[in-house]
């Protein structure tokens, strides 16, 4: 387990610069706002495609896969270096599509690998570390980022990335894992075994709400987030810049977050912690609305709490009930259910801000997340005792993951 979160500590650092590099480059080059908002869009629209992305985790043995993947973008990031002028932006977006892909077929891969390598009884605490990392990384890495940006241009936070990939793959090269070869597919359509993925996750009473939790408590945040400036101008009266103060402070309360789950998933299910999660997320959302800085902090740092929980107990619930054999497309689809959402809100909250007042819009959101958590919880009261129905089982020719699954993780944490 050290190994493995040490590689997401460095990949993550420098992703998380690339991520805030990427549309400030694009805006120095172009002048462009809208051609800035598209370098995002290029990295998150691959996860539209990532229960067909997810499938090439479930062909090959998943240690191989990762430091291949880390190895290639760390080769394919410095051809950024000839991103010197307007006429050769379309080179960046080229490798942001690329960059998205290959996270797709990453995320895929390394939760893929914590399922069928740790015990069912660690994956949350795994997966509550593994958040602690990536949040830690977006305290530092921006500033370092800005930093070298401002400097030098995009060209050095380019060849960052490139070395924390190349770093994150001699990690992942060095894991301790032990995995069973894979078997191969025959003559299967790479399409049917991305379905047998969605028909999964669709037939499990244990997932399906959780999975819907998760994807609206990402809709709910996109819109959330696109209303950040305007609560910083019209409710606060400061400059934009202070919503850096308010991500700084949310990031803050996302490490606590990631450090309390794991503790937590031992002593109530999944579907409990998703729920309270939801529920101060949606709270704190609502507040606000309220025009002072000290409800403003703090209710950043309960966003940054509650929002994290939700992902985790999504996460590491498909994780414990998917077959080895699907971890990989269950995953990846997990990841796209969830997450799209986020992406397509963004542009819907905009357009919500321009016409609604966001002292009505946030109460809105609180009063929609509220709802949607308490029923979540009921639910799950109503569900206790009537036993538990998952992805497990021999389904389509897809074998069960029984005892530590295909390998075990040596070392221990």
């Amino acid at each position: 387990m050290r190994w493995y979160l040490t590689g997401v500590v460095v990949s993550g650092f420098g992703t998380t610069a690339m991520w805030l590099v990427s549309g400030i480059w694009v805006k120095s080059l172009t002048g462009s706002d809208s051609l800035a908002a598209l370098a995002a869009f290029a990295l998150w629209a691959p996860v539209l495609l990532g229960p067909l992305l997810g499938t090439l985790a479930d062909r090959v043995r998943r240690r191989p896969l990762l430091v291949v993947l880390n190895a290639a973008m760390a080769l394919l990031l410095p051809v950024l270096l000839w991103v010197e002028s307007a006429d050769r932006v379309w080179l960046l977006f080229a490798v942001l599509v690329l960059y998205g892909a290959q996270g797709a077929v990453h995320e895929a891969a390394e939760q893929a690998l914590a399922a069928t390598t740790l015990d069912a009884g660690r994956l949350g605490t795994f997966n509550g570390l593994r958040m602690t990392a990536n949040e830690s990384m977006k305290l530092v890495a921006p500033l370092v980022a800005a930093g070298l940006f401002a400097r030098y241009g995009g060209g050095p936070v380019a060849l960052l990335d490139a070395a924390s990939f190349a770093l994150a793959a001699v990690l992942f090269a060095l894991m301790p894992v032990r995995e069973e070869r894979h078997a191969r597919s025959g003559r299967r359509k790479w399409w049917r075994e991305t379905a047998e993925g969605v028909r999964l996750l669709r037939a499990s009473p244990v997932l399906r709400p959780l999975l819907a939790t998760g994807g609206f408590t990402m809709l709910l945040a996109g819109v959330n987030g696109a209303a950040i400036y305007a609560v910083v101008d019209s409710g606060l009266g400061r400059s934009p810049a202070y919503a850096g103060v308010l991500y700084a402070v949310q990031g803050a309360g996302s490490v606590l977050a990631g450090l309390l789950a794991g503790p937590l998933l031992r002593r109530v299910p999944e579907r409990a912690l998703a729920a309270v999660g939801l529920g101060l997320f949606a709270v704190a959302v609502g507040v606000r609305a309220l025009p002072y800085g000290a409800t403003a902090l703090a209710a950043s740092a309960v966003i940054g709490l509650g929002m994290p929980w939700v992902l985790v107990a999504v996460m590491t619930a498909v994780q414990r009930e998917a077959p080895a054999e699907a971890a990989g497309r269950l995953t990846a689809t997990a990841n796209t259910l969830v997450f799209a959402p986020n992406a397509l809100s963004i542009a819907f909250g905009a357009g919500l801000v321009a016409v609604l007042d966001v002292r009505i819009l946030l109460p809105v959101l609180a009063l929609a997340g509220t709802a949607w958590a308490a029923g979540l919880a009921v639910r799950g009261r109503r569900d206790t005792g009537e036993g538990r129905g998952g992805c497990r089982g021999r389904t389509d020719g897809l074998a069960v993951r029984g005892g530590q699954g295909a390998g075990s993780m040596e070392g221990g944490a």
